[in-house]
């Protein structure tokens, strides 16, 4: 009887290298693409929030809420920010009516955003999926589990800290 051999054994050990080099090739782009991705869906709204200098900035109190969005006056506290009687801002968790909130303008329109640490905070939760997602990758792709514990504790204190700011 001949005793079975593993599959790794059976290949030459160049195979098993160039195989081996592919897998950790491929997650890899793939975690950098997750990562690469949750940055992207944070930026159109973290850039407006955090990179506040020459945006106009207030407070709007929220007065009507529909499906999607939020409505209210907006009342300046920055200056050369003028006063608008109706600014719409998005219908979340973290708007309710007949509350009154920091926001920033979007430049060119009459929607605003949470502004402050709970807006900064909340414009990049999708890195902080992102984040849980890559330290899946990361953990089973890799097999890398001390770097996925360190991007998946990242993500979720973002989203933790998140959820606790707003």
């Amino acid at each position: 009887m001949i005793p079975a051999m593993s599959p790794a054994a059976s290949t030459s050990p160049g195979a098993f290298a160039a195989l081996n080099f592919g897998r950790l090739a491929a997650m890899g782009a793939v975690t950098v693409l997750i990562l690469i991705a949750g940055v992207w869906g944070s930026w159109p709204t973290a850039h407006n929030v955090m990179l506040t200098k020459g945006r106009e900035s207030g407070t709007v109190a929220v007065t009507a809420c529909g499906d999607d969005t939020c409505t209210g006056p907006y009342t300046p506290v920055s200056t050369g920010s003028k006063a608008r009687a109706q600014v719409v801002i998005e219908h979340t968790v973290a708007v309710q009516k007949g509350e009154t909130y920091a926001v920033v303008v979007k430049p060119g329109t009459d929607e605003v955003m949470r502004s402050g640490p709970a807006g900064v905070l909340y414009a990049w939760v999708p890195l902080g999926g992102a984040l849980l997602l890559a330290s899946v990758v990361v953990a089973g792709g890799l097999r890398l589990t001390r770097a996925a514990k360190v991007l998946a504790w990242a993500g979720v204190a973002l989203l933790t800290a998140a959820f606790v700011a707003i």
